[in-house]
C-alpha cells in the first residue's frame, strides 16, 4: 500500500533573505516601457516623461484584512494586488508598475511563498502592471504585505476626491455590497467547520459572493470606457471601506452634500437572497460593506445622457448644497442621514 506524502515545506532559513528574493522573483518579466530598470539592482529606474505619476501604498496584515483559514494564499496574492491598483484607478490613472514587500514567520514554509507569489505575479500579469522590486523580512507574528502601486495620467485626466459641485450625480461602477456578504458566507462556514471538521461546506448558491470577496477585480476599464464616452468625472474615490464611507470623503473634500437613493443602489441577485437567507438587511449591508473595489465619482449633470443606460454604470444619488447635508434617501421617500459605518482600521473591538 503507497502512503501519502506529506507536502515538501522548506524552511526559509534554507535560503536566507537574498535567496528568498531571488527564487520567488526570478519569473518576473518586464513589459512596460516606462520601466528602464526593475528588480536586480539598489533601485527601480522608471522614466514617465511627460506624464503625471501617480503612487500609492496598502498594507495587508495577517488577522486584520485577512484570515488564511478561508483564503488561498494565491488568491491573497491576486487580491493584494488588486486593492493597490484599485487606488490608482480611482485617481483616473492608469497603473504601471507595483513593488512588493513581505513580512513573514517562520511557520510559513517557501512552498507558501511560492504559491503567494504566484498570485501576485498573476496579478501583476493580469493588469500588465511590471513588478520592479520591494523587500522580505522576518515577522514575529504572522503574515505582513505591502504593495506601492504607481501609475500615470495626462494631467488633465486626473482626478481627485475635491472636485464635485452642487446637482453633479452620484455614479457608481458594478454592483454593492457582494464582497462584504461574501465574508459573512465564509465566516459562517468557518465556525460549521471549527464545530465539526468533517462537514464540508455546499457553497454553489453563493459562488458570485464567494468570488468578489477572495478575488475581486481593479476597474481598470473605466478610465477608457469614460474616455471613449467623452465624460470627465468630478470627483472620484474606490469603495474599499464601504459606499456611505466614501460618499462622506468625497462630500466633505468637495463642501457639498449628498442625496442617495436607496431605490437605486445597483444589487446582484444573488447578493439580494444571501441577504433573505441571513435576514440582514440588504441596503444596510450595500451601503456600509467594505472591499467591492468598484469605482464612486461624480459627473456634471449635462453629461447623464452620454451614461444613460451603460451596464457599467449606475446613477444613485446627486449632490447638494453642504447646508442640507448628507442623507440617504429611502423607497418610502424618507431622509436618514447617512453615516459612515463602513470598514475603520484603527477601531477597537470594545469601541
Amino acid at each position: 500500500m503507497l502512503e501519502d506524502k506529506a507536502p515538501q515545506r522548506t524552511p526559509l532559513s534554507q535560503l536566507g533573505e537574498f535567496g528568498l528574493i531571488a527564487h520567488l522573483t526570478e519569473k518576473v518579466e518586464v513589459s512596460q516601457p516606462t520601466t528602464l530598470k526593475g528588480i536586480g539592482d539598489d533601485a527601480a529606474v522608471l522614466s514617465f516623461e511627460n506624464t503625471k505619476t501617480v503612487v500609492s501604498t496598502d498594507l495587508l496584515i495577517e488577522g486584520v484584512h485577512f484570515d488564511l483559514s478561508y483564503m488561498p494564499l494565491k488568491h491573497l496574492g491576486y487580491k493584494a494586488v488588486v486593492v493597490n491598483l484599485s487606488d490608482i484607478c480611482a485617481m483616473n490613472a492608469t497603473p504601471t508598475q507595483i513593488t512588493v514587500s513581505i513580512a513573514v514567520s517562520n511557520r510559513f514554509p517557501l512552498e507558501a511563498l511560492e504559491e503567494l507569489y504566484e498570485g501576485i505575479r498573476l496579478g501583476a500579469k493580469t493588469y500588465s502592471v511590471d513588478i520592479i522590486g520591494g523587500d522580505t523580512t522576518s515577522s514575529q507574528k504572522g503574515l505582513i504585505i505591502s504593495i506601492t502601486a504607481i501609475g500615470t495620467a495626462q494631467e488633465n485626466e486626473l482626478v481627485y476626491r475635491n472636485g464635485a459641485q452642487e446637482y453633479d450625480l452620484i455614479v457608481v461602477t458594478g454592483d454593492l455590497g457582494s464582497a462584504y456578504m461574501g465574508l459573512q458566507v465564509l465566516e459562517r462556514e468557518k465556525q460549521v467547520f471549527q464545530v465539526n471538521p468533517l462537514n464540508q461546506p455546499d457553497l454553489d448558491n453563493y459562488t458570485y459572493l464567494i468570488e468578489r470577496q477572495l478575488k475581486p477585480e481593479a476597474r481598470t476599464d473605466i478610465k477608457g470606457l469614460l474616455a471613449q464616452l467623452e465624460v470627465q468625472p468630478t470627483s472620484m474615490i474606490d469603495i474599499s471601506d464601504g459606499l456611505s464611507s466614501e460618499l462622506l470623503h468625497l462630500c466633505k473634500n468637495s463642501s457639498v452634500g449628498c442625496n442617495l437613493f436607496e431605490e437605486k443602489l445597483p444589487l446582484d441577485p444573488q447578493f439580494i437572497a444571501t441577504c433573505e437567507e441571513f435576514t440582514i438587511d440588504s441596503t444596510t449591508l450595500a451601503i456600509n460593506g467594505g472591499e467591492d473595489y468598484e469605482l464612486l465619482f461624480t459627473i456634471k449633470l449635462e453629461d447623464f445622457d452620454k451614461i444613460k443606460g451603460n451596464p457599467h454604470l449606475t446613477v444613485i444619488g446627486h449632490m447638494t448644497p453642504e447646508s442640507e447635508g448628507m442623507h440617504l434617501v429611502t423607497r418610502a421617500n424618507t431622509k436618514i442621514e447617512l453615516k459612515a459605518r463602513g470598514w475603520n482600521a484603527l477601531q477597537t473591538e470594545t469601541e
